[in-house]
Parts: structure tokens; C-alpha cells; sequence
């Protein structure tokens, strides 16, 4: 161990959180910006990987995510007629693995929590800048300056406003598809163990995934997506909500049977992604983390893992180095994993969410052949839990924790609920 730092952390998500957990278990003083008042999720659901799972065990959180999550076995995704287009099972790995769904609400709480110097976070201060003159010192929107400090890590996310003090990004864009979010109770919902997806062409798409419960609601729900071009957003809050069931009853009749809540526009909440790449992810003693270091699309769904494995990786960093030569290995080591996820979500988005229905047509006839060639699936199962590293290599999954995750009991069965069944 290193003589502790003081450190400054730039955004309360789960990449500033994880962050925060870890750094402060090694003795660093921190203080911890957020721009929101009140701090809390943002977002409906998600999907835990091996990956970012083994991160959370090895914070000691494996056991309260399990007692929330849903345990995921299997991602299917299928035509209105019922062709299958995808159909991903983790035991293609090992039969021990299985993703989590969970609910931001949830995770948010469980990491909150195991922050034990919460006085530490500054709310409702909007850090704006990094000093250009000396990047010891934070300047907020009403002009305060905070500091000094020894490292000052942004997590601030996709849209970040410190990013630019890392130097100009090779890439930064906003994709053109976004979507409409919300959880809705579970209920009688058939495939608890399961993502499922119904696509038409690449211009529609639903997605239901168990996210179980979250604390202060025993409710087991799921995470409802519904894809829709960013430039289609305003044109959906003027239509009648009653087309867009019929759309959504049309496409897929028992995901609409879920929707008998959402009775107004705002039950749905909008979002839209990002693609960023940056040459590099430090500069001095400033260094990205999370999205704010590499956003991208949803569509293999590793943002939170993402999160997770970088603070982790940073705190490894910080241990073993000064400063300068810390955030240098954190890069290395991270750049060499993410590279491959940008790269696969790049190629895969139009393939999903787009107007090119070509593209759509040949990903349902070749996306499942190309899974059955040889080392073909197993690359593509690599992708899906998060431990492909490179073209070739793979993030090692200890042994421990595999028989941790393969052991801990599933989530209680779905119990019968009063209580509101729409969360945007």
C-alpha cells in the first residue's frame, strides 16, 4: 500500500461509486461531486455480467445482488412470426454462469451503502472545469474552486463535461437511436430467467429483462425497452398513447399485457447513447473512468460492467504506482478490454437500430449460423459475459468466484402486488 491520496471524484454513478467504495477501503480521503441535488439512479435496468459480478464479489457484494437480481440464463431474440434470430445461453460457457438482472434503484442503494464515508459527497455542486493552469484545483458552475488534490477522477458519464481537459476525443457522437425506458411488475411474465427480445427489421425493437426487486420494493419487475430514433422522441409525445399500445400490441401481444399502467407519456422515460473513443483517458493527475472514458451503445449491454471493472482496475493502479505511472497501467489494461466492446457495438447497432433493412434480413438469416461455427459461439458467449479481452484473449473468472455465483440461492419466487406497477 501507497500513502493515502487525497482524491476528488467527479460524478455519483456507478463508476464514481464503485470508485469511491474501493479507493476509500485503501485509506484515500475523498470528496465526491454530483451535480444532482439529491442523488440517485438513472435509468430502469440493467444486465450484470460474469464480469462486473466478479468485481461486485470481490467488493463483497455478490450476496445482496443475488438477493435482489434476477438470475439470467439465456438471451433469445425472435421475428413477430417467431422466427429465432438469437439464442445465447451461458452454459455455452459453463453451466455454473449466468448474468443478473438488476435494477439501477438496486445497485445504486447496495454501493451507496458500502460507501462508509458518505459525508464525503458534495450534492448539488456542478463541477464544470479542471484548473487549466494547475489540475490540482475543480472549478464549480458558481465559481467556487475545490482542492487541492493528488488525483481527481471524472465519472461524470457519457456526457461529460471534464472529458475535453483529456485532450480532443477521436470519436464523440450521439447515436441516432435512443429509447423509451420504464419497469413494469413482473407478474405472470413466462421467461423470468430470460432476455427477450422481438424485433421487426432493425426499425423496431422490444426488449423485456427480469431485474427482480429492489429495496423498498419486494415487487419483482422488468426492464421494458422500446427503440426509437432520438429525432422520433417529440413526435411520440404528441401522438395519442393509445397507437403506440396498438403498435406495441401488433408487434408483441403478452409484452403489451405488461403495459396495462403506462396510461401517460411519462411513464416511459427517454435515453439516448453515446460513442466516444479517447486517445487518452489521462492527462497529469486527471484520468475518465465509466463512460466519461469510453461510452457506447447499449446493445451488448456492458456499461455498468464497464464501470465496475474500471474502478477496480484504477484502485489496483493506485496501489502499486505513483500517480503518474498508476493511471498509465490503468489505461493499458482497460484499453486492451473495452477496445473489443466498442469495436462489436459499432457494428452491431445498425444492425438492430436502424433504417437498413437489408442488414436486418441478413442478421436473421446468418446472425444464429454464424453462431454455430466453430469457435464462433464461444467467441460470441465471451462477448455476451464480458470476458473477451482483445481478438484473442480472455479476462480470467477465478474459480472462488464462479462456485459463488453457482451456489447462492435465486431470487424468492414473484409474489402477487398492490402496488404501483410502472417505474420510468
Amino acid at each position: 500500500m501507497r500513502p493515502p491520496l487525497r482524491i476528488a471524484i467527479v460524478g455519483y454513478g456507478t463508476a464514481g461509486q464503485a470508485a469511491a467504495v474501493l479507493l476509500a477501503r485503501d485509506g484515500h480521503r475523498l470528496e465526491v461531486f454530483e451535480r444532482a441535488a439529491a442523488p440517485g439512479p438513472v435509468g430502469a435496468g440493467f444486465l450484470l455480467q460474469p464480469s462486473g459480478l466478479q468485481v461486485l464479489w470481490r467488493m463483497g457484494l455478490l450476496d445482496a445482488v443475488l438477493a435482489h437480481g434476477a438470475r439470467v440464463g439465456r438471451l433469445y431474440g425472435e421475428t413477430p412470426c417467431g422466427r429465432a434470430v438469437m439464442d445465447m445461453q451461458y452454459a455455452g460457457l459453463d453451466p455454473r454462469l449466468c448474468g443478473v438482472g438488476l435494477q439501477r434503484g438496486a445497485l445504486f442503494h447496495l454501493l451507496d451503502q458500502a460507501w462508509e464515508a458518505r459525508a464525503a459527497l458534495r450534492a448539488g455542486i456542478a463541477i464544470e472545469s479542471v484548473d487549466p493552469g494547475d489540475d490540482r484545483w475543480l472549478h464549480d458552475a458558481d465559481g467556487h474552486r475545490h482542492g487541492p488534490f493528488d488525483l481527481i477522477v471524472v465519472a461524470d458519464g457519457a456526457a461529460s463535461r471534464l472529458r475535453r481537459h483529456l485532450g480532443t476525443a477521436r470519436t464523440d457522437r450521439v447515436y441516432p437511436w435512443g429509447a423509451l425506458w420504464c419497469l413494469v411488475a413482473a407478474g405472470d411474465w413466462p421467461w423470468l430467467q430470460e432476455l427477450r427480445q422481438r424485433y421487426v427489421a432493425a426499425r423496431r425493437m422490444i426488449g423485456l429483462l427480469p431485474v427482480g426487486t429492489r429495496p423498498g420494493d419486494p415487487v419483482p419487475r422488468l426492464s421494458f425497452f422500446w427503440s426509437l430514433p432520438v429525432a422520433a422522441f417529440e413526435a411520440w409525445q404528441a401522438a395519442p398513447l393509445e397507437a403506440w399500445h396498438d403498435d406495441v400490441a401488433a408487434m408483441w401481444p403478452e409484452a403489451a399485457a405488461r403495459l396495462h399502467e403506462v396510461v401517460q407519456h411519462g411513464h416511459l422515460a427517454r435515453a439516448s447513447y453515446r460513442d466516444t473513443t479517447l486517445s487518452r483517458w489521462h492527462r497529469g493527475r486527471v484520468v475518465a473512468i465509466g463512460d466519461a472514458a469510453h461510452a457506447m451503445s447499449p446493445q451488448l449491454g456492458q456499461g455498468v460492467n464497464m464501470a465496475l471493472l474500471d474502478a477496480e482496475s484504477l484502485r489496483d493502479a493506485v496501489r502499486a504506482h505513483a500517480v503518474a505511472q498508476a493511471l498509465d497501467v490503468y489505461q493499458r489494461q482497460r484499453q486492451r478490454h473495452v477496445a473489443i466492446y466498442q469495436a462489436w457495438s459499432r457494428w452491431l447497432t445498425p444492425v438492430f437500430q436502424s433504417e437498413h433493412d437489408l442488414l436486418a434480413r441478413l442478421r436473421d438469416v446468418a446472425f444464429q449460423p454464424l453462431g454455430r461455427m466453430p469457435g464462433g459461439r464461444g467467441h460470441m458467449l465471451r462477448v455476451l459475459s464480458g470476458t473477451q479481452q482483445g481478438a484473442f484473449g480472455r479476462l480470467a473468472l477465478a474459480a472462488e468466484f464462479i462456485e459463488a455465483l453457482a451456489i447462492r440461492p435465486a431470487m424468492p419466487a414473484p409474489v402477487p402486488a398492490p402496488v404501483p406497477a410502472v417505474t420510468a
